[in-house]
């Protein structure tokens, strides 16, 4: 048996995080255990968990210290609260029959456990890392989580340590606002009056881009942090670089001209994979975009099906009968759709299939940026949080 387990509990300084690992005393658990005793390192020794001085749990425990331990209060944290909530966790998951009770002599565990340099409350402390350690253990004990339960969880949740959230599109349609205009000072204003909504997204246009280059998508996470960022940069070139150059520069997708080389989009997607974020492939001035993806060995995770501004004028349709086509294609790929896109035209866009509605000047040069962009979203469904602490199922 080799069996691993993850549980975090609690907030503030008190908060509890374990990590653990339960096996047979021939296996590497086995191996860690006597390793961790006879090995020690500073600061961090391990501590044999027991219920009480003279009483050690069964299975045998060893509780490993996340944290640097720098003094005897630090010390005492683990030795008294820790140790002892770690050591009765252990035997009443014995008792209640998550651990066999025939087994223990066989098994081992390995527990490392974090506990904040700050932490002041004992009975928190106790309490917290009790309930993460029971986690952990029945997680492990039952192979939580699942592939599908990670699978399903990757973009809809997020680590309460982490600060800011990273978004991803897992739940369309989307309202994408395109800022076009080469003016900090109007940029910043239209920002300022888009509303706070989880189908949000900010495209930096290629004209703002040219002027200020990639630095201005740190500017505008000044403003909004958790915001989903599309970099419009249009590759024709170089794909793997300026995949790279905007990855760096914290956006969540880089836009490919769909009239680049095939070996130019290939690279950009792949390099897009790489670091994380989105390929997404404009099909502005492409006269057979299904053609385009067939050639590619690599597809991207968004379409955009783009009518020109030129094309506006001489009231060129959409090309949203390719959608369907796209769809029996990959069934993932994430469809928007610009150019010309009003409200009168958005419920067409959205009924023939199209995931983003991409909108520029129709909420930018208004006057009422946040009520635009409100009527447009209020087309696609109510506002959710699409980001949550969970600390289990």
């Amino acid at each position: 048996m080799y069996l691993l387990g993850e549980a975090l509990i609690g907030d503030g300084s008190e908060i509890a995080h374990v990590d653990l690992m339960i096996g047979n005393k021939e296996g590497p658990v086995g191996i860690a255990f006597a390793n961790g005793m006879s090995q020690l390192s500073a600061g961090h020794t391990p501590v044999f968990a027991v219920i009480r001085p003279n009483l050690p749990v069964k299975p045998s425990t060893l509780i490993v210290p996340k944290v640097t331990i720098k003094n005897l209060d630090d010390a005492s944290k683990i030795f008294g609260p820790a140790q002892t909530a770690v050591a009765k966790a252990i035997a009443d998951a014995v008792e209640e029959g998550v651990i066999p009770k025939e087994d223990v002599e066989d098994l081992m565990i390995v527990a490392s456990v974090f506990i904040h340099p700050e932490a002041k409350d004992y009975g928190k402390i106790y309490r917290h890392n009790y309930g993460a350690t029971k986690l952990a253990l029945k997680r492990a004990m039952d192979g939580f989580p699942s592939i599908d339960d990670v699978i399903y969880e990757k973009d809809r949740s997020v680590h309460p340590i982490m600060g800011f959230k990273v978004p991803r599109l897992w739940d369309p349609p989307y309202l994408q606002v395109a800022l076009d205009i080469p003016d900090w000072d109007k940029v910043k204003n239209v920002i300022e009056q888009l509303p706070k909504n989880d189908h949000l997204i900010i495209e930096v246009g290629t004209p703002l881009i040219k002027r200020y280059g990639l630095d201005i998508i740190q500017k505008i996470r000044e403003i909004r942090q958790d915001v989903f960022i599309v970099a419009d940069l249009k590759i024709l070139d170089t794909g793997n670089l300026e995949a790279r150059m905007v990855a760096d520069a914290t956006a969540d997708a880089v836009v490919i001209s769909g009239l680049a080389p095939v070996s130019t989009i290939e690279k950009a997607i792949k390099e897009s994979k790489k670091t994380g974020i989105y390929s997404i492939i404009d099909m502005l001035n492409v006269e057979d975009s299904i053609e385009v993806l067939n050639n590619l060995s690599v597809k991207p995770e968004v379409v955009e099906l783009h009518r020109a501004i030129d094309a506006e004028s001489k009231d060129e349709k959409h090309k949203w009968s390719d959608i369907p086509k796209i769809r029996k294609m990959d069934k993932k790929i994430i469809i928007a759709v610009a150019g010309g896109i009003r409200i009168d035209n958005a419920p067409d866009a959205l009924k023939s299939g199209a995931d983003i509605l991409v909108i520029g000047r129709a909420i930018t040069n208004t006057k009422d940026v946040e009520g635009k962009a409100r009527q447009f979203l209020a087309l696609m469904k109510e506002e959710i949080d699409q980001f949550r602490v969970m600390t289990d199922f």
